[in-house]
């Protein structure tokens, strides 16, 4: 089972990735994360993208392929799968991410977006940086994020949903209640 988490900043995905991993046995590969963990250990990928994720925008779609690569092949046979969180973020990286799925002969299961209001990803996103002191946690780095999100990622929920792939969740509702509406749809699968 392959999937995509996908959703504003702020809308749970991080979250929501830990306990569907555990319950499915699927990889976690967050791209935030990865990058996070560059910029951390001041690789030369980190320093690179630490300039551009300060600026609030997205990494090239070279890099990141290139470190989605490498991830999928130390941790393939280790797991029944990939939970794909913060990639795709356009058409594009959906369109690569098919293609780089196809030559391992493995496709998507399913995407589920989580569905957040922009007013609760603000209090979300301040809460965040309280609590875990993120350097990419600000009210300006947020709303640039959240234009990019509008104009590059918003057109993969028509993009899933034509390959009827998408699965549509309130992220809203308690955090338990968001992920026992993701399990139901997954044990459908």
């Amino acid at each position: 089972m392959n999937l995509i988490l996908i959703g504003p900043p702020g809308a749970g995905k991080g979250t929501q990735a830990k306990s569907i991993c555990e319950k499915f046995n699927l990889c976690h590969l967050s791209t935030g994360d990865i990058l996070r963990n560059e910029v951390l250990k001041q690789t030369d990928l980190g320093k690179q993208a630490k300039d551009i994720i300060d600026k609030g925008e997205l990494v090239s779609n070279e890099i990141i392929l290139e470190i989605i690569k490498k991830f999928i092949s130390i941790n393939m046979n280790n797991y029944k799968g990939f939970l794909f969180d913060g990639f795709p973020r356009s058409e594009d990286q959906a369109d690569m991410l098919n293609n780089l799925l196809e030559e391992i002969k493995v496709g998507i299961s399913k995407v589920i977006l989580l569905d957040v209001d922009q007013s609760i990803l603000l209090q979300r996103i301040n809460k965040r940086k309280e609590e875990e002191g993120r350097d990419d946690d600000s009210e300006e780095i947020l709303k640039s994020r959240l234009d990019v999100y509008l104009t590059q990622t918003q057109p993969l929920i028509d993009y899933y949903s034509n390959l009827k792939l998408l699965e549509k969740v309130d992220g809203t509702m308690e955090i338990i209640q968001v992920n026992q509406r993701i399990n139901s749809i997954l044990e459908a699968v």
